[in-house]
């Protein structure tokens, strides 16, 4: 699903916390169904000239925290973000110790690039590296490929990253059963 952030806001400059938490109120609403598998929500920032961080911390960050908490399928993706909306987004994952998945889409809404804003731990960051590069992975694939290198006995280590990434909103969990099994948030063909 595709939300033009321009028609949320009424115009291309998006500012201030009262605005940024109108925004939030109605991103809510035009998400008012879930999809049957975890997938992208991007937040299409293309006509969007600026946004302040006040203002991106009431929708964007807010809209994100709350379809982690309740679990949703949704994972809030930014797309096609300019130089200086990407500057705020940059001051609110330092300030909050954050993260929020960015990606340039064409008009077929093709990824054409992707990027992670704000920075992980190194052990998150190496966990988040292989599940980028793979189509599906679980917390045992990964002891059994990395628990030695890593020094880690059993799955709990492998679990909470990848409970963490998906709590940060930037891999997908799936379940089968009581089984989890993970994948990028933005797979090549999305």
């Amino acid at each position: 699903m595709r939300i033009d952030m321009v028609e949320v806001s009424g115009g291309p400059i998006l500012s201030g916390a009262v605005n940024g938490k109108d925004a939030f109120a109605a991103l809510v609403k035009a998400v008012d169904r879930e999809p049957k598998e975890p997938e992208a929500l991007f937040l299409d920032f293309r006509n969007v000239e600026f946004a302040t961080a006040s203002y991106l911390r009431e929708s964007v960050f807010a809209l994100k925290t709350y379809m982690r908490s309740r679990s949703a399928k949704f994972y809030p993706v930014v797309a096609n973000v300019n130089s200086s909306v990407m500057d705020e987004f940059s001051v609110i994952t330092i300030l909050t110790n954050d993260v929020i998945m960015s990606c340039q889409l064409d008009g077929n809404r093709n990824i054409m690039s992707q990027e992670l804003i704000g920075t992980l731990d190194p052990k998150q960051q190496m966990t988040f590296d292989i599940v980028s590069k793979s189509e599906q992975i679980d917390a045992n694939s990964l002891m059994e490929d990395f628990g030695e290198a890593e020094k880690t006995k059993g799955t709990t280590a492998w679990n909470n990253r990848l409970s963490g990434l998906v709590a940060k909103g930037i891999i997908r969990e799936f379940s089968q059963g009581r089984a989890k099994f993970y994948r990028p948030l933005l797979d090549r063909g999305e």
